[in-house]
């Protein structure tokens, strides 16, 4: 078995953690922190979670060194995780971080997007966690930045396409909405129910933080800078992420011919399923699950792809794409744990 601990067990991605590993054939989570939960058994804060009656969130993650520790999941806010993964690094431990801390390869873009870096030294060794792009590179990392939701929507049905030229790497527009779990478990007032509730709006218009890491990764594909309009927005869900993106194909092509590169792109990779010609995804038809369905239209008056993705943004978009990650890098099937049906109705 392998010996996992989650700091920050107690937020929506901590608490997904652990309703996945609990039917890991191959995983043992033996320490959970959580300042606010300290003392209390995970079984005792959420009912749901059975099984962990027996274990104890911790106040902090100070004391995970004296137990013997596999691997280390930070399940916490930016600025909070590159003050701990030093130390974990250095005691031996492999980590998959699910904060931004590690994502974006340039330090000065990351300070310009967030705040000052204290551990820079790190960002040329972590590994970006997208399991169907960076497989090799993430079965060897010591240290996986787990992507994030928004850029996993936009990632997946976008990098084949750039890769092999189908598409201009100029003037691609993405429309993404998120349930509002994307938002984390900290109270807020533009998250509760009655401000939630029959709204739906768009926010963080003139630049969402999510932005310089699609870019980035984006870039990588088309081998030159890609600059894209993205405009997120919070509908009254819980979860889910549905993103639309809008590209110009290079030459004139067809919906089965692009669905035919994603199709070869995405052979052989059992969370990313490629839907037929006419169908659209839905989040009700991922929710829960670590699947990635996407599908393909082309708009005949301006000759524009439109492409439709959608995901759990907790499951694939944080906390089932760090599973799949830790599989990887422990040399297990990538869908070992994760092989959960979406929810229905």
């Amino acid at each position: 078995m392998l010996r996992v601990a989650i700091i920050g067990a107690s937020g929506y991605t901590g608490v997904e953690l652990l309703r996945i590993f609990r039917l890991h054939p191959q995983v043992e989570v033996v320490a959970v922190s959580s300042r606010r939960y300290a003392g209390h058994s995970v079984g005792e804060v959420f009912p749901s979670l059975h099984g962990y009656n027996d274990l104890i969130f911790m106040p902090s993650d100070k004391d995970f060194l004296d137990r013997p520790i596999d691997f280390l999941f930070t399940a916490v806010p930016h600025g909070v995780a590159m003050s701990v993964v030093p130390r974990f690094l250095d005691a031996g431990l492999r980590v998959i971080d699910l904060s931004a801390d590690f994502r974006l390869r340039d330090c000065k873009t990351y300070e310009a997007w967030y705040q000052p870096h204290t551990a820079p030294e790190l960002i040329d060794n972590a590994v970006y966690g997208l399991p169907e792009v960076y497989a090799r590179d993430i079965a060897s990392a010591q240290l996986v930045a787990n992507p994030g939701c928004y850029p996993t929507s936009v990632l997946l049905p976008l990098i084949p396409l750039l890769r092999s030229g189908t598409v201009r790497p100029q003037g691609i527009i993405v429309d993404s909405k998120s349930g509002a779990s994307g938002a984390g478990r900290s109270p807020s007032p533009a998250t509760i129910y009655c401000e939630v509730n029959e709204a739906f709006k768009a926010y963080k218009i003139a630049g969402h933080r999510h932005l310089p890491e699609i870019e980035q990764e984006l870039s990588v594909a088309a081998d030159r800078p890609v600059a894209i309009t993205f405009v997120p927005h919070l509908v009254p869900m819980s979860r889910g992420i549905l993103s639309t993106i809008y590209a110009q194909p290079v030459d004139e092509t067809s919906v089965s011919e692009v669905l035919g590169i994603l199709e070869e792109f995405y052979r052989g990779s059992p969370f990313v399923h490629i839907l037929p010609q006419g169908v659209c995804p839905n989040v009700s038809q991922v929710r829960g699950s670590n699947f990635c369905d996407i599908g393909a239209e082309i708009d005949r008056h301006t000759g524009r792809l439109v492409l439709i993705s959608a995901i759990d943004n907790l499951v694939k978009g944080a906390s089932g794409q760090a599973v799949q990650n830790f599989n990887l890098m422990s040399g297990l099937d990538e869908s070992l744990g994760l092989d959960t049906l979406p929810l229905y109705p």
